[in-house]
């Protein structure tokens, strides 16, 4: 599949986790290029935890080619709290997924991973696909690194045994409209912007995990939705996906306060972990796609508040 061009515009997919923050945008994606068969799917269109309802979905749809990004997942308070649940569903889901997509005989799968896979490797600052097995993950999202990893193995083995074309895509923070809202167990950006529009409008102050010196790569999700694309284009394997554009916790509450204004109090709880303090990835495998990410983190942000501002009332939570 490396250097394939094209895909024919006939071609169904499947995309799992079809009505996230990711899968959204992914199908709008491939929408306007044209593809017309592309079903997308949530957690109440089919449990993934369920072996036959998996089997039942893709027997109906037969996809060509499947974007697997559906996953339990928190940040990292509910990642830490929710340990053997996330993953004993996260094994469920993708194994069965991974499977089916096998037996229907699937030219390709391209599975979202996670940065948490890698080991943490002090001194070092880049992160490279061929490190994810050199050391166990950090302990802070262990279970959920365990989950992600194991399917890479699963894929890689469907690729030794059966031929399935695959690849493994290691996201970064991926953030945007239609995210889990989440202001206990949910990811940074989210949490943030939930959590600051609710001081905009009682006067609150926002309480901040950690010191805010933490340093991540921040991908929103339309970004996200281009560098699948191209993976399931070009690449196989591992890849990292990123936008390159690092910055510590610190900067999103800035980009917030920007738009709430100074009204809205930050306090630090530097009580609660920052999480593995640096993480960046080598992104020359991505690169050979020509994929460049577009939304610096600041107009991301905005977008994303925006977006919530309108319908926090409906958003996931």
């Amino acid at each position: 599949m490396q250097g394939q061009a094209a895909i024919e515009k006939s071609s169904r997919f499947l995309v799992t986790g079809g009505t996230g923050l990711v899968g959204r945008a992914l199908t709008t994606l491939l929408a306007e290029r044209g593809f017309k068969h592309v079903t997308a799917i949530g957690s109440r269109d089919c449990d993934l935890r369920d072996s036959r309802e998996v089997a039942k979905l893709f027997a109906e749809h037969s996809p060509d080619y499947v974007f697997h990004l559906a996953a339990r997942v928190h940040g990292i308070g509910g990642n830490k709290k929710y340990k053997s649940d996330i993953l004993y569903e996260n094994v469920l889901i993708n194994t069965h997924v991974v499977e089916q997509a096998r037996r229907a005989g699937a030219k390709k799968i391209v599975a979202m991973g996670s940065g948490c896979v890698y080991p943490e490797l002090k001194g070092q600052e880049e992160l490279f696909e061929d490190q994810i097995w050199i050391g166990p993950p950090h302990p802070s999202e262990d279970s959920y690194a365990h989950s992600k990893r194991l399917m890479l193995a699963h894929l890689l083995a469907a690729r030794e045994q059966y031929g399935l074309s695959s690849a493994f895509a290691i996201s970064g923070n991926l953030y945007g409209p239609h995210d889990s809202f989440d202001t206990e167990d949910g990811h940074v950006i989210p949490s943030l912007v939930a959590k600051f529009f609710e001081a905009s409008r009682n006067g609150q102050p926002v309480r901040v995990w950690g010191s805010g010196v933490a340093i991540r790569d921040f991908s929103y999700c339309d970004d996200a939705a281009l560098a699948l694309f191209e993976v399931m284009l070009k690449l196989e394997g591992p890849v990292n996906l990123a936008s390159g554009f690092r910055h510590p916790i610190r900067d999103i509450v800035t980009a917030l306060q920007d738009i709430c204004g100074e009204s809205v109090r930050v306090e630090w709880d530097s009580s609660k972990p920052d999480g593995q303090l640096e993480r960046y990835y080598n992104l020359d495998k991505l690169a050979t796609t020509g994929f460049k990410a577009k939304v610096k983190l600041a107009d991301g942000i905005r977008l994303t508040y925006d977006w919530f501002a309108k319908n926090w009332q409906v958003a996931r939570k």
